[in-house]
């Protein structure tokens, strides 16, 4: 049997079909394609959802071509972001980027009906612009036509599955990232959505990981050659399928979730959504069979994507790395959730304004970010066991940053903990073992994460 995992990141998606063979999951790379966000004719910072459906289809396509016609196909994506479609199962506008300036003072507009503390008391969900209540509330307020013709609001791997399949269904784990989600009910917040003006009739039931949302449609069965595949739901958020994937059973660990952003945080059975949670910007997203993903989102690669990108093309991740390496220690430092670092026109430019340094070699500037990163992760550690309580023994980092040698050791050195490293695939890997679970080729949770460590590299990082 084989299972698709379709992980879609803000600059890449991937194919990756997996099977259980001889006791190890077993995967492969089978399709991979550009994306990320681009200005409309208004200057708006959107998806290109046409672009995402074509290669999603071509993907599936490639599966079947090579042999390995997929039983179920997974979507995860990122947060926050989501389409609205009118009657007819059609899209109302474009889907805007999380990190377009629209919701700019939306969050005084919105504290003038429910006041920020009482936000974060009913949701556990700490603030950040970029939530899907604040983009909401731009579209109430600027764009109220929108909501007028709206019947369903789905978030961006819900609205791919329905391309896929045409049934609009929404997922719990990519819900709680928007901010409307009410903390320990595992339901939309009806009572917050009315207060805010919002139209309750779009907000679908919720339905947990695991669930089968239907079969592809004709169409798509006659596109791709994928006669027998049924869509299921994993945890459609990518972090969520992340740390689905965080092999190890040992409690007091920390994971950090390494990609374009820094999730780092604990699993926990309820969440926690008291004012002191809310003074250190906690959240409480939703995870795999109903956990709270109790973490802090630090900005991560993005801020080395970005500088890379604006250099020139001669420079591959490892070149920079060992260029921040050769030039060691730094005494400065930068707040990486600046939000000046958000979507600077030059980040390189807006690094060296921050710290007034002009002349900024390469090197150094690599050097400072990398070890911005490190004492981000060792403050919000230090934040997480003060919450908790209690002293966390290791930290588990996974996802594409997982391959960082240089960060991974910056990491163990600045937290004083020892840090483990992989699988760099966790995302996908999680998407994969959550559509196993729902049918039934691993009984447990526990099962699972050790398949993914015994499956994948997972070193102990040395300084």
């Amino acid at each position: 049997m084989y299972y698709l995992a379709i992980d879609i990141g803000a600059s890449s998606g991937r194919h990756i079909i997996g099977s259980y063979e001889n006791g190890k999951i077993v995967t492969e790379e089978m399709y991979r394609f550009p994306n990320g966000m681009k200005k409309n004719e208004n200057g708006t910072l959107v998806w290109d959802t046409v672009s995402l459906a074509h290669h999603i289809k071509e993907g599936i396509k490639a599966c079947v071509l090579k042999g390995k016609s997929p039983d179920y196909i997974g979507i995860d994506t990122w947060g926050v972001d989501f389409v609205l479609l009118d009657k007819d199962g059609k899209l109302i506008g474009d889907a805007v980027g999380y990190r377009d300036k629209r919701t700019d003072g939306m969050d005084t507009e919105l504290y003038k009906t429910v006041p920020e503390k009482e936000l974060y008391l009913r949701t556990g969900i700490q603030k950040a612009l970029l939530n899907t209540i604040y983009q909401l509330e731009y579209v109430k307020t600027h764009l109220p036509e929108q909501l007028e013709k709206a019947e369903t609001l789905l978030m961006m791997p819900d609205y791919l599955a329905y391309l896929l399949t045409g049934v609009p269904c929404s997922e719990y784990t990519i819900a709680t990232t928007g901010q409307l989600v009410r903390a320990g009910e595992k339901d939309w917040d009806y009572e917050l959505i009315e207060k805010l003006g919002l139209p309750k009739k779009i907000f679908r039931p919720l339905r947990m990981p695991g669930h089968i949302v239907g079969e592809l449609s004709s169409a798509v069965k006659e596109e791709t050659g994928a006669l027998n595949a049924k869509v299921i739901f994993p945890p459609t958020h990518d972090t969520a399928s992340a740390v689905a994937a965080v092999p190890t059973n040992e409690e007091d660990i920390i994971y950090i979730s390494s990609g374009t952003w820094s999730l780092i945080g604990v699993e926990r059975i309820e969440p926690d959504a008291s004012e002191n949670s809310m003074k250190h910007n906690f959240t409480n997203e939703g995870g795999i069979f109903g956990r709270y993903r109790y973490l802090k989102n630090i900005t991560g690669l993005w801020m080395i994507q970005s500088m890379k990108k604006e250099l020139d093309k001669g420079y591959t991740f490892d070149m920079l790395c060992d260029m921040a390496k050769e030039y060691g220690g730094t005494p400065l430092r930068i707040d990486p959730n600046d939000a000046r670092f958000t979507a600077p026109e030059s980040m390189i430019e807006e690094v060296k304004n921050a710290l007034g340094k002009p002349d900024l070699s390469i090197g150094e500037m690599f050097s400072v970010v990398y070890h911005s990163l490190a004492d981000a992760y060792k403050r919000a550690s230090d934040e997480l066991e003060e919450l908790l309580g209690r002293e966390m023994k290791a930290i588990h980092i996974v996802g594409g940053g997982s391959k960082d040698d240089y960060l991974c050791a910056l990491t163990a050195a600045a937290t004083g903990k020892t840090v483990y490293a992989g699988p760099s695939e966790a995302t996908a890997i999680g998407n994969l073992i959550s559509q196993m679970l729902a049918t039934g080729v691993f009984k447990t949770l526990p099962e699972a994460r050790t398949a993914v460590y015994n499956s994948f590299n997972v070193r102990r990082v040395t300084l």
